[in-house]
């Protein structure tokens, strides 16, 4: 039974006895449990920072012995959603005798492929950079965690004699040093020359802490975050106003909103200037009470402490001098009062690598910011996936949290530039990111389908994400668009997607979806022209109703939003596509099919005039032309089934069947086949194509393009 005796106000304390009790005498089990409850709190540490660990006396396969094995987080994880399968287990005693062939701190990169001989599980995860710091200290649970009110201790001009005072001895002080073999080696010292500490504070880095138990080491960890948070809470405002008071004053939530908007194409084509990037806005209070500041000019450029930090920030922020409340519907004349302040950016990233590089450094990588930040409206960030790109905010905004603590309590240090280049390009890292997967075809892809909460849209929306892209799923019906975004979320996660309720006949409701897409990514590149209905009449039959509303949706609402979306691209000037979902019957005539057969002949040629004016701008215009699509279409929903069996004097059941046996391939036509197509157009073997018509019908002689 665990005793708590701390009332926690500054972090969470999720402990569950009965949960716990349940994994009693499993050691690897409480370890995974304790992981992800400090994991589910972000006041402890970062998502994918940090790393836990225990030890336990195990069976030697090879041996029968007992011997002493350390499970740890592995390379790369998170412990917030950590799985045994993400662990590591080596054998103690091995990973300790390496000390006898370590050559100094100048080789101690070399000691990480040595770990895999210490290898005990052969499921293990790569083991990580920290193993040795858990694995030199004697404690059978150990939490190495980022929280930011211990770094706000730890980045601080006075951050160990703070520490000293605060946990009046209780704490060790490790001075900054990259993690890796020599770090672990100094953890140890510290504790040889102070036995019975609870914990040790890294320098600008972060703590370590620990207990004999799971729930030990686990209440040990809280305490010790929750003291540190409770100093600061009590020193802020005492020094003076919170980073120096305010400078600017926030515009309201909608103004802020209205100006990130706008303002976000722009910052993606700058950000883009080598590959497609994805963005992130935020107008968090936190990062409204830092960028509003009078100290923003002096903190922003020294750049974060932490390495968790700037390895996904960069070194320091690009800080936008623009007023709050500016006009920004001048794109080019916005985009000349920019550009220098990224050129400017670029040339001090490039300085900075070259005066810190060495003979064996990676080479540069991109020299674009991360971080954008503009007073009074709030904090963009851009990176090669939405996840990453949210991340680096969650981040930066960490960042922001250590400046305001450290500032209150003493005064903020950050690394110095070596320190931060030799983590950023550490060849470790570089090696790292080698055996990441490579890019999608589609990664970096901002894509908007209309209709996509069922049927065709939704089959290219899959495609498009399952290729990398992100996407914007909308429907003018906003309970089946709902089900929609459930049905995204449980497959490909949060950040694949977002959604906006949109009738193609509707000019507000086109640009709302725009600005949803410019909001939560930074824009919009690929738009697929997707939705549509069909009405199967005689002449005689047809009304003026019936002919309003093909031409509304069909061809107005695809010109409307194609005249939307370029607008957005021509802001990122970083080129795009536009598909035209049309028809075999812009082609063939047939019966009972004047309206919609007319109105598919419309949008073919105004594909055809859109791929004319906008090939200057790189934004390619295509059509696919399907046939007979009748799985989990909205179209067969309706009477338009019965009005095509009727024309061809069979039943709706025999039309599959129908249309199948009349094309050169005697195939049935499904979502996916047209997914297929638009993504041959868009995946990249196709980039230098435009204005040109697929056909994906199974082949209908009468539908050849000539």
């Amino acid at each position: 039974m665990s005793v708590k005796t701390t009332e926690f106000k500054h972090v969470s304390y999720l402990w569950d006895d009965a949960k716990a009790a349940e994994l009693a005498g499993d050691e690897v089990a409480l370890l995974i449990y304790r992981s992800n409850l400090l994991g589910a709190d972000l006041r402890l540490t970062n998502y994918g920072g940090g790393n836990t660990s225990c030890k336990l006396m195990s069976k030697d396969p090879l041996t029968g012995q007992d011997v002493e094995v350390m499970w740890i987080k592995g390379s790369g994880g998170d412990i917030g959603t950590l799985k045994k399968s993400g662990l590591a287990a080596l054998y103690v005693d091995r990973l300790r005798s390496l000390k006898n062939v370590y050559r100094g701190v100048e080789h101690e990169d070399e000691m990480v492929e040595l770990f895999n001989h210490s290898i005990y599980d052969l499921n293990s995860k790569a083991p990580s950079i920290d193993t040795p710091l858990h694995g030199f200290l004697p404690f059978a649970h150990i939490d190495h965690l980022h929280p930011d009110a211990a770094i706000a201790i730890a980045a601080a001009k006075d951050g160990k004699q703070i520490t000293e005072e605060l946990f009046g001895g209780t704490i060790g002080w490790v001075e900054w040093k990259k993690p890796g073999f020599e770090l672990g080696l100094q953890l140890k010292a510290c504790l040889d020359a102070n036995p019975g500490i609870r914990g040790i504070m890294l320098g600008s880095h972060g703590l370590f802490t620990w207990g004999d138990t799971a729930y030990e080491s686990y209440i040990n960890t809280l305490e010790v975050i929750e003291k540190c948070a409770e100093y600061l809470e009590q020193n802020y405002g005492k020094k003076g106003p919170v980073f120096g008071g305010q400078k600017v004053q926030s515009l309201e939530e909608a103004g802020r909103k209205k100006q990130a908007v706008a303002l976000a194409p722009i910052l993606r084509g700058f950000c883009s200037s080598e590959r497609n990037m994805i963005g992130h806005f935020t107008d968090d209070a936190r990062v409204l009470e830092y960028i509003n500041s009078n100290d923003l000019e002096r903190l922003a450029p020294m750049g974060t402490s932490c390495p968790d930090h700037f390895l996904r920030t960069k070194i320091s922020p690009l800080v936008l001098d623009l007023a709050p409340e500016a006009d920004l519907s001048d794109v080019e004349g916005l985009k000349a009062k920019l550009a220098p302040a990224f050129e400017a950016y670029r040339q001090m990233y490039t300085d900075y690598y070259n005066t810190c590089k060495h003979s064996n450094s990676p080479a540069i990588r991109d020299t674009n910011p991360v971080i954008i930040l503009y007073p009074g409206v709030g904090m963009f960030s851009f990176s090669k996936d939405k996840q990453t790109a949210r991340v680096a905010a969650e981040f930066y905004t960490n960042a922001i949290n250590v400046m305001k603590g450290a500032e209150a309590i003493s005064e903020y240090t950050s690394l110095p530039r070596q320190e931060a280049f030799d983590i950023e390009y550490w060849l470790l890292e570089e090696a790292k990111l080698q055996r990441m997967p490579k890019p999608k075809a589609l990664s970096g892809r901002i894509a908007l389908i209309t209709g996509s909460a069922g049927g065709i849209g939704k089959a290219i929306a899959k495609k498009f994400v399952e290729e990398g892209a992100v996407v914007i799923l909308n429907d003018m019906n906003a309970e089946r668009l709902e089900s929609a975004g459930e049905e995204f979320k449980a497959a490909y996660g949060k950040d694949s997607y977002a959604t906006a309720v949109m009738d193609v006949t509707s000019a507000d409701q086109i640009q709302a979806a725009m600005d949803v897409a410019a909001l939560n990514f930074g824009g919009v590149d690929l738009i697929v022209n997707n939705a549509g209905l069909s009405i199967s009449k005689t002449i005689g039959d047809h009304t003026e109703k019936d002919w309003d509303l093909l031409y509304d949706v069909l061809v107005k609402g695809q010109f409307f939003v194609t005249q939307a979306a370029v607008a957005v691209m021509k802001k990122q000037a970083i080129g795009g596509d536009v598909i035209n979902i049309v028809s075999k019957n812009a082609l063939v005539s047939g019966p009972n099919n004047a309206g919609y057969g007319s109105a598919k002949a419309a949008q073919l040629h105004l594909s055809r005039l859109n791929a004319a004016e906008l090939g200057p701008d790189k934004i390619r215009v295509n059509v696919v032309n399907p046939d007979a699509v009748i799985s989990d279409s909205n179209i067969w929903a309706g009477g338009w089934a019965e009005g095509r069996a009727k024309a061809y004097g069979i039943t709706v059941a025999e039309l599959p069947a129908y249309y199948a046996k009349r094309t050169l391939l005697n195939e049935i036509i499904l979502p996916v086949d047209i997914a297929n197509a638009c993504f041959a157009l868009t995946g990249g073997l196709l980039a230098k194509s435009t204005g040109n018509v697929i056909n994906v019908d199974g082949g209908v002689a009468a539908g050849f393009v000539r």
